[in-house]
This record gives C-alpha cells, structure tokens and sequence, in this order.
C-alpha cells in the first residue's frame, strides 16, 4: 500500500485503516465497523469475472483479492457506506455491480489513443479529463475539465446501475463512474492521492468530500 493513500486521507481529516486479504468471514464486522472504503490501485483483474477468457496482454491477477474487494464493495453499497474507488478500483467497482471493462485498452480499443500510462513522476497532471455537468464529481470539483496523472491500461467498458460514466479523456476512455443512488459512491481512473499530498486542490477536494460523507 502506497503512502500517499494514508497521507492524503490524514490530511483529509481521516484516520486510514489499512484491511488486510483473507478476511473474509469478516466483511460483515469490518463493514459495520468502517466509515468509508477506499479501493486502492494494483494489479490486473481476473476477466473470467466478467465472463471473458484471459486476453494476450493481459497482467498479472489476484483472484483472492478480486474476490474480497467484491464481497466489500457489495456489502458498503448495500449499507450506503461511502466509496471512492481509485484505477484499479473503479474497474472492480464496476464489476462487481455486473458491469464489465477492456481488459487492454490499447488493443482491444480500436480508434486512437492518448499515452494512459504515463513516463513522468506520480504527482505530476498528464492528460485532461471531462466531466458532465451536473455530476456530484463537477460538484465537488467545481470544474468540468481538469488534468489529472494517468497509469492503466485497462479500463472500465460498460457501466450498469446505479453506476453513470461522468468523466471521459479526450479519447473516450470512461474516467470517473459516481453512483445515482448512493450519497457518496465515486470511482476515477488517475490516481488523485500523490496529485493531493503534492498540493492538488482538485484531489484534496475529492479526498475532503470522501471524509466528510463518512461521517
């Protein structure tokens, strides 16, 4: 677990609790006990949850953690517990709602792309974003366009209820889903914990209203 996870909540106003794999008979404790989940970055996910074969291109996997972050992220929906699903996590988020993702974005998309997996530090902004107007996420931000750090290649596909898409690159790749029904369920692509410890106030405002719907 990066640092800047930890860092970008306690200057949120939070206190992180980091939720270690094989836990899993106790989701219904850890749920109740928890304010709010974040889903953090990592590795690729296993397709065959999406009822997909495993692409050429496709990353190393962690079914027990798929499986766990699953079980998690249903229970939190089923208890409106707040979310903020981040890279990783936004694709998880979305599976496990039924929805699906590209397992490799740059051969499985076929117009083209902008570089989302970027050959600078963290907390340096990449790419530009652009959010529906009227989404919880431009409200929190007070913008509809902003730049943000970039490190997949993969990418959430379709998205199903209660979920909604409210952010795309220039390319069309889905960067943001927030729930319609939820008080505070919001997933991004970027990885906005480094852009806030490094003084991003978009991020901090991301983090800050993650904080303040948990409590």
């Amino acid at each position: 677990m990066a640092n800047d996870y930890m860092q970008a909540v306690i200057q949120a106003g939070g206190i992180p609790v980091i939720l270690p794999m094989g836990m899993e008979e106790d989701i219904e404790e850890i749920t109740n006990r928890i304010d709010g989940l974040i889903l953090s970055g990592g590795g690729d996910i296993d397709p065959t949850l999406f009822g997909e074969e495993p692409h050429p291109k496709l990353g190393s996997i962690s079914p027990g953690r798929d499986n766990y972050e699953i079980k998690i992220i249903q229970k939190m929906l089923q208890l409106n517990k707040p979310i903020l699903a981040i890279c990783r996590g936004i694709q998880i988020l979305n599976i496990a709602v039924g929805g699906n993702m590209f397992q490799d974005i740059y051969s499985q998309i076929e117009s083209p792309l902008i570089q989302h997996s970027q050959n600078a530090v963290r907390y340096h902004p990449s790419h530009y974003v652009y959010v529906e107007k009227n989404s919880m996420l431009s409200e929190i931000t007070g913008c509809t366009d902003f730049k943000v750090n970039s490190f997949h290649h993969q990418a959430v596909r379709n998205v199903v209820e209660p979920l909604k898409v409210v952010a795309r690159s220039s390319d069309g790749v889905i960067e943001a889903v927030e729930s319609s029904v939820h008080r505070f369920v919001l997933g991004v692509q970027w990885h906005p914990e480094p852009l806030a410890v490094h003084g991003d106030h978009i991020s901090q405002k991301i983090f800050q209203r993650f904080i303040q719907s948990s409590l």
